[in-house]
């Protein structure tokens, strides 16, 4: 059987968790577990992360299939719901929802008996500047003062454009949630995501919402996750499945792109972009063998890498980590001019998954 897999460590996955609740001890944990659980597959997650205080996901499906699997904490649905059919699941599964534009707040009101006997929240969503979704300043007043008489619990939140990185919009985004928050007081507030985690301790109010930083990558780009005391949680593994030795001017697959430019060692790998391996690295890019990095040249192929393994002693089988605790998710996604997100995310269903 090909050996490409996904191996999931559920202790990294908690320790994750905990780091969260040291950073942030006075603040509840929402979860986000959505593009399923950033591509580490959900069901293989939720029992790591049992203990936190709430669940979150970007729509209806993701929410259902945490119910399914039989977790019972509250569940955010981080974009409210697409069409007002959806307040019955929403109502029979008890999930809180995101408000971020004036139709979901009429949706809801169709339903505040039933949504408020549940003691749900509504997270009204303020658009600070981010300008992806939310009520702009001159609206989002208006619209809790109307939620809250109508007897929801109302949620503050923004999301930060650029906490990972110094920008004049990140204060700019502050001094507006404050603004907006002192004037809607009492009301409850979250605005800190992973990056904001660590940036802004002060603006943890009721709820953080880590996301990248549970998975063991950065949400920083001059920060890897040994600075963040995070542990990576995924690892990418496949083996060597051909060895082969080619000499001088010699070439390595598509396009002829590697050339040897003496004696050289190459091995093939059983894993390729078919399996969610990026193929366009624009910068040397290597897999780890033990604790040993070793260059990947040539083209990535659907289903096969090749790599140099000069002076090594490797064999078939050999196992060869894509990503994972030797060659970080992150180091990966600089060398292909991304970010480790979209490669955890976009991994396909082709490589085995095994929790560990």
């Amino acid at each position: 059987m090909r050996q490409a897999s996904v191996y999931i460590d559920s202790a990294a996955l908690q320790y994750n968790l905990n780091r969260v609740k040291q950073l942030a001890p006075y603040a509840k944990i929402v979860s986000m577990v959505k593009a399923n659980a950033y591509g580490h597959g959900v069901k293989d997650c939720l029992a790591a992360l049992k203990t936190t205080d709430a669940f979150g996901v970007a729509c209806l499906e993701e929410a259902l299939e945490i119910r399914q699997l039989g977790y019972s904490q509250p569940i955010t649905l981080v974009e409210g719901v697409f069409s007002q059919d959806e307040m019955t699941h929403v109502i029979a599964q008890r999930l809180e929802c995101v408000v971020h534009h004036a139709q979901q707040v009429e949706w809801l009101l169709t339903h505040q008996e039933a949504y408020n006997a549940l003691g749900l929240k509504v997270w009204v969503k303020f658009n600070t500047g981010m300008n992806r979704l939310g009520f702009k300043s001159t609206d989002i007043i208006g619209v809790i003062e109307r939620l809250k008489s109508a007897g929801f619990t109302c949620v503050l939140t923004m999301h930060f454009a650029n906490a990972d990185t110094e920008h004049p919009l990140n204060a700019q985004q502050i001094q507006q949630f404050l603004a907006v928050k002192q004037a809607c007081e009492p009301i409850l507030a979250s605005c800190c995501n992973s990056a904001s985690i660590y940036q802004y301790p002060e603006l943890h109010f009721d709820f953080v919402r880590p996301g990248i930083m549970l998975y063991g990558a950065t949400p920083f780009a001059d920060k890897d996750i040994h600075a963040l005391d995070l542990k990576p949680v995924m690892t990418l593994s496949a083996e060597i499945i051909a060895l082969n030795q080619i000499q001088a001017g010699e070439h390595v697959g598509y396009g002829s792109t590697f050339t040897a430019t003496t004696t050289t060692d190459i091995a093939i790998v059983s894993i390729g972009y078919g399996d969610g391996y990026p193929r366009a690295y624009i910068k040397p890019n290597f897999v780890a063998i033990g604790q040993q990095l070793v260059p990947v040249v040539g083209r990535v192929s659907m289903d096969m890498i090749a790599i140099d393994v000069s002076n090594m002693q490797v064999e078939i089988g050999t196992p060869v980590e894509l990503w994972g605790k030797q060659r970080l998710v992150d180091d990966v996604a600089v060398a292909n001019g991304t970010i480790g997100y979209e490669l955890l995310c976009r991994l396909s269903n082709r490589p085995q998954r095994k929790v560990i």
